[in-house]
């Protein structure tokens, strides 16, 4: 009998080809060019779960919901480049935004941690080298998640994750 052969990996939906070496460990966020800030990005699914805010104390719950672009199947923006315009929403992850949101972030995310002083998770692509780690690590929430047309706005409470991601 033969043996088998491993799976063919996914190509990584986010490029990341011509990346400075360990550029995370070197340069401070704000110094990252575009191409090398995307690529921070763990393809997690958790900065796209809906989240709810209390009025009283501004404390952030997330949902186990996804936003209706989300790709329950990969964890990716279906019309990444076009998403702030779909949903009015969307928060974008940029310098000019990160400050403002970094409280709420995963705890997990790349963002946060480089901002926090910390480093990556080895389950990150950019260090595994494979985009499909973050999956098999059981950080993202692939598997885990409901599509928003399928939640009534009002039922939102009845998927709030205890975790903080």
């Amino acid at each position: 009998m033969k043996p088998r052969s491993p799976a063919p990996r996914k190509p990584d939906p986010i490029d990341r080809a011509n990346l400075r070496p360990e550029f995370w460990r070197r340069f401070p966020l704000d110094e990252l060019p575009r191409h090398e800030w995307e690529a921070l990005c763990d393809g997690c699914g958790k900065c796209c779960l809906l989240k709810l805010e209390d009025e009283d104390t501004n404390e952030v719950a997330y949902t186990s919901v996804a936003c209706r672009l989300l790709d329950l199947g990969t964890c990716r923006c279906g019309n990444y480049p076009l998403r702030r315009q779909l949903v009015p929403g969307c928060v974008v992850i940029d310098r000019d935004s990160l400050e403002r949101i970094i409280d709420w972030m995963p705890l997990t995310c790349a963002y946060r941690l480089i901002h926090d002083g910390h480093d990556l998770y080895d389950w990150h692509p950019l260090i595994s080298g494979d985009p499909d780690s973050v999956h098999r690590a059981g950080i993202s929430m692939l598997g885990r998640m409901t599509a928003e047309y399928d939640v009534d706005e009002d039922d939102l409470e009845d998927y709030i994750i205890e975790d903080q991601c």
